[in-house]
């Protein structure tokens, strides 16, 4: 059954990947109708928080014990910043790069950041040291990155006269 359970779990994690995309996209949308990109980061923290907190009352989750947290590590408080970071790149980057390329940057960036975190057993997780095949993987991402960005570029027309304007 462990496999079944590993199954379903890498289920729930590709389902929460593949949001990510339409949270890009609905985002830098936001944006633009509110004026200013940093405006939709807010809105859509403040969307979080409505959401979350029904959740937790429905589950009935005790109140935290702040004063713990106090005493743990500083870069306990990163993640908060981390969201700020990737919801405004997100929704300055994803229209200009478009989805593809917005989320497969975002990921090879994850993995290249995972395997630092993996290697030096950063943050509270747990030692797992880099290996020739785990580089490998990383590597073949970032090639996949730079192929759909040569992909995305639109094909030359061999036939299409050159703008005087623009050649030197």
């Amino acid at each position: 059954m462990q496999n079944m359970s590993s199954l379903l779990l890498l289920g729930f994690a590709l389902l929460a990947g593949a949001v990510v995309p339409f949270q890009a996209g609905a985002n830098a949308t936001l944006g633009r109708m509110l004026g200013h990109p940093l405006w939709a980061t807010l809105v859509s923290l403040i969307i979080s928080s409505a959401i979350i907190i029904p959740v937790m009352a429905g589950f009935k989750v005790s109140a935290p014990t702040f004063s713990a947290t106090l005493k743990g590590p500083w870069w306990i408080w990163l993640g908060g910043a981390a969201g700020v970071i990737y919801i405004t790149a997100a929704l300055l980057l994803a229209p200009k790069l478009g989805a593809t390329n917005f989320i497969v940057a975002v990921i090879a960036g994850q993995m290249m950041a995972s395997l630092l975190i993996d290697h030096f057993g950063l943050v509270g997780l747990p030692v797992k040291p880099v290996t020739l095949l785990r580089i490998s993987g990383v590597a073949l991402i970032l090639a996949g990155l730079m192929i759909t960005q040569i992909a995305s570029k639109p094909p030359r027309n061999p036939l299409a006269q050159p703008n005087p304007a623009t050649t030197h």
